[in-house]
């Protein structure tokens, strides 16, 4: 390897290796992304590649809380800590919801009719 010298800065020599980079991880891709470490990585990757994307499984469970909080009925009157956990989780799937409608989705919202297809 050849030495690079810029004034007044003494030796400089760097190899610049891009499959040093790109390969460092064992990962082969463009995109490439670590959400966290996993206790089961290889359970949760069969998840994704079989079941669904991470937004997939929430849309689906935002889905089903929308479903439950329209059928809810409590027997005791909710504390005010429960009220707003349940304002608060009604004001996130609307605006999921809005979302999913600006991108032409169907979505699923609390206190509306659902309709079940196969």
């Amino acid at each position: 390897m050849t030495a690079f010298k810029l004034p007044l800065s003494g030796n400089v020599t760097q190899l610049i290796s891009p499959w040093a980079n790109w390969f460092s991880d064992s990962q082969v891709g463009l995109i490439n992304i670590n959400l966290g470490q996993s206790s089961a990585p290889e359970v949760e990757q069969e998840i994704l590649e079989d079941v669904g994307s991470y937004g997939r499984q929430l849309g689906r469970i935002g889905d089903a809380l929308a479903v439950l909080i329209t059928h809810f009925h409590p027997e005791q009157p909710l504390d005010p800590k429960e009220e707003k956990a349940i304002r608060a989780l009604r004001a996130m799937l609307d605006q999921i919801g809005d979302i999913k409608e600006r991108h032409d989705r169907t979505a699923v919202r609390p206190g509306e009719a659902v309709e079940v297809s196969g």
